[in-house]
């Protein structure tokens, strides 16, 4: 008999959810999305800010995240979009957020935002970092 205060299916989706989030290069993109000034990372901020990750690689572990319903996609509204400016933003879920603090995985947050900050940007990442986000 089980001590929990789940239920075993509640259990599993616990450690579904914990074993997607925390295998390394998911977890990297999470720190990052958490770090980012408006959490709101674009994929080319995300390639940028993980150089040994291939676009591919980041593109694939992103959708694995948004399967998972712990990263959501965010589009900018039609009528607030730019010509060269992205659109398309990726950002934690609230139900996701709630679990990550429940599982202790978002303390370091403050941490992540100062490691952002000191990141050397090109000028092209500095315009997407700065770009029209929507509102959440």
């Amino acid at each position: 008999m089980s001590t929990s205060d789940h239920p075993p299916s509640d259990l599993e989706s616990v450690r579904e959810r914990l074993n997607v989030v925390t295998q390394e290069t998911r977890f990297a993109l999470l720190q990052d999305i958490l770090g980012h000034p408006s959490e709101l990372p674009t994929l080319k901020e995300l390639d940028y800010v993980n150089p040994s990750k291939s676009q591919t690689t980041i593109r694939q572990h992103l959708q694995r995240l948004v399967d998972a319903g712990i990263v959501e996609e965010v589009l900018l509204p039609e009528d607030r979009r730019k010509n060269d400016l992205p659109y398309k933003f990726y950002g934690i879920s609230e139900s996701s957020r709630q679990f990550l603090e429940e599982h202790k995985l978002l303390r370091a947050q403050v941490t992540l935002r100062e490691i952002y900050d000191r990141v050397e940007k090109t000028d092209d990442i500095k315009r997407y970092e700065t770009a029209p986000r929507p509102e959440r």
